[in-house]
């Protein structure tokens, strides 16, 4: 019987998942679409581990958080594991994203291929440039970022995206949480404050290179 939670909220409420638990579903759910690809119907999880750099005992710990899986003796199905792992983390689901930031990452966001193929489309963009307002990139209008609130009344969008600069991502988040938006991706090399519920994800592109430098300069 597949005793999985239909969602990783549903998980929580049954027991508290560590952090460091969700962010290494991504690296196992990475791992199985590329054994999908690779056509490997099952796996074991010394097989899966061997992939992704997390010792299997860790492997089979972190799934357990979310109910039964695999077969003692013959390992994972890998087309079901796929499934599950992407329930766990809501992406059998559609989720809207609004962009601020229309500039020249934003505009590469925009025609990123990866985001509608694992579920995420980005339905409007905004910019704080008159330039930039009103024009259309990959079929996404670009709003003024004052009407961002008005227009996602309508939209209902839960995820933002911020391709803005540093003096501007505070006032931003502060933006996009007004407008009903719950969980924010930040590209602006800056920490940024949301009250409790709002859930924040920092990519900072020049923080990781200048840590790749330092090991270049170790060796």
């Amino acid at each position: 019987m597949d005793t999985t939670p239909n969602s990783l909220e549903d998980a929580a409420n049954l027991v508290k998942v560590p952090q460091p638990t969700i962010e290494r579903l991504s690296a196992y759910l990475q791992c199985v679409r590329g054994m999908r690809a690779d056509g490997v119907p099952t796996a074991s999880s010394t097989e899966i581990a061997q992939r992704t750099g997390i010792n299997a005992a860790q492997f089979r710990k972190d799934l357990s958080y979310f109910g039964e899986f695999g077969t003692p003796g013959l390992g994972y199905d890998v087309a079901d594991l796929e499934a599950h792992l992407s329930r766990i983390m809501g992406l059998d689901a559609r989720h809207d994203v609004l962009l601020v930031g229309a500039g020249n990452l934003g505009s590469a966001l925009l025609s990123y291929p990866g985001f509608p193929e694992r579920g995420f489309h980005i339905v409007a963009a905004f910019d704080s440039e008159p330039q930039r307002v009103g024009q259309v990139l990959n079929g996404c209008t670009i709003y003024h970022i004052d009407d961002l609130a008005k227009v996602n009344s309508a939209l209902n969008a839960q995820v933002g995206v911020i391709a803005v600069p540093r003096v501007a991502a505070q006032e931003t988040v502060d933006k996009l949480v007004a407008a009903g938006v719950q969980a924010i991706l930040n590209f602006a090399p800056v920490t940024i404050l949301v009250r409790p519920g709002i859930v924040v994800r920092n990519v900072d592109l020049t923080s990781q290179l200048e840590v790749l430098s330092y090991y270049l300069s170790a060796q």
